[in-house]
């Protein structure tokens, strides 16, 4: 995998330059409310910029359904790049259509661009090779190179991400290098005790990443959502809790596994519970109770790991040399429901172990939160990508960056 570090050598004065950068971030109307992923992919646009690189960023945020849509422009994400670059960062109002030729041919030498939402456009996301291939062609158009650092999305078998470098010479930017790197360290450099905690809604996004995990972890901690699905399998009572009843064969499997193998399975022993779900727009108090995690009353669900587990999952990471986390504890959005959450966050700060926080809602949580991101070892951009990784699965925007 070429570096961007050897791309500069080459020289990339005057050069276009097409960054597949990962600007979803998250938004509340217009305004950004984390700006985490434009930040990342920072040092590979400034050294390109600053190499005297004429630089077009692109990314997809959200899922609109191939077309046009305001409410999932980029508009947001390039004017805070424009801020956090100091420059004035002219923004395309489409893909590859007249404002993108018109923007991407009047760069100057250093300056950076944005076009619009690449998921506007269907070839983006088709199944179709032909269809996703014709979109490449025209994304090629506005470039010379290729960089890839849009790490979030490597798993996707998307024309920016996938056929795009087939098309360009390419290379891997900072971000990408680094996410690989981290993730080795999980895989083929582990240092032991490895203790992994998942949380999130739904188990089914993570089954086949424990499957794999059972065979490599020393102890996993079980939240989120997921967890009820967990304490049903064991016969517990989870109340009117998030369940995937479908999943509860696979569940006891996993939980027979981790018994035969020596891996330390770890579920909540209490839950702060409601009769409704809270308000996270007011974010009116909740008045949570706390329960046995295995006599959940029939009017109440699990909203988060309660104290007493908050206990015990910080004493299962304190002595980790490694730690893996994805998923959220419980409804960290809400005051009431994020101390779940806190405590696996805070257990991490204080580790001495190597330290990361898989992405998606664990890395948006940490910021909301208010953790020094500096306190972790790393924190991941990309969520589903590392889970992937982890599964041993091939990310497709990573092979097409190998040479």
């Amino acid at each position: 995998m070429k570096t961007i570090d050897e791309l500069l050598a080459e020289g990339v004065a005057g050069k276009r330059i097409f960054v597949r950068a990962d600007l979803n971030v998250p938004l509340a109307g217009t305004t950004i409310t984390d700006d985490g992923r434009i930040r990342a992919v920072l040092p590979t646009v400034k050294a390109l910029a600053d190499a005297g690189a004429r630089v077009v960023v692109a990314s997809h945020l959200g899922r609109p359904k191939g077309a046009p849509d305001p409410a999932f422009s980029l508009a947001p994400a390039a004017a805070r790049l424009g801020e956090l670059l100091g420059a004035d960062v002219p923004f395309a109002t489409d893909t590859v259509g007249e404002s993108a030729r018109a923007t991407v041919a009047a760069l100057a030498d250093g300056q950076v661009a944005v076009v619009e939402n690449l998921r506007f456009n269907a070839g983006e996301t088709s199944k179709d090779d032909a269809e996703r291939g014709a979109f490449a062609d025209q994304l090629a158009a506005l470039a010379d190179l290729y960089v890839g650092d849009g790490f979030g999305a490597v798993h996707r078998k998307h024309a920016s991400v996938y056929d795009l470098p087939a098309r360009l010479p390419h290379a891997a930017g900072y971000l990408i290098a680094k996410e690989v790197a981290v993730l080795k360290k999980l895989t083929d450099d582990l240092q032991r005790p490895y203790v992994v905690a998942l949380g999130g809604a739904k188990v089914s996004d993570k089954l086949a990443v424990i499957d794999q995990l059972l065979g490599k972890a020393d102890r996993i901690l079980i939240g989120g959502g997921m967890a009820y699905t967990f304490l049903k399998a064991k016969g517990y009572e989870i109340g009117k809790s998030l369940l995937q009843e479908d999943q509860i064969p696979a569940v006891q499997e996993y939980i027979e596994r981790a018994e035969k193998t020596g891996v330390e399975l770890v579920l909540p022993v209490d839950a702060l519970t409601a009769t409704e779900f809270p308000d996270l727009e007011t974010k009116a108090p909740a008045n949570p109770t706390t329960v046995a995690a295995d006599a959940i009353p029939a009017d109440r669900m699990g909203l988060d790991i309660g104290p007493e587990s908050c206990k015990l999952y910080a004493s299962k990471l304190a002595d980790a040399a490694t730690v893996f986390w994805n998923g959220p504890m419980g409804v960290f959005e809400h005051p009431d429901y994020a101390e779940g959450t806190k405590a696996v966050a805070q257990a991490l700060v204080e580790s001495k172990g190597f330290t990361v926080v898989g992405g998606g809602d664990s890395a948006a949580a940490v910021r909301i939160l208010g953790f020094d991101e500096t306190a972790f070892g790393h924190i991941s951009t990309g969520g589903g990508a590392s889970l992937e990784y982890l599964e041993g699965k091939t990310l497709p925007g990573l092979a097409a960056l190998e040479d």
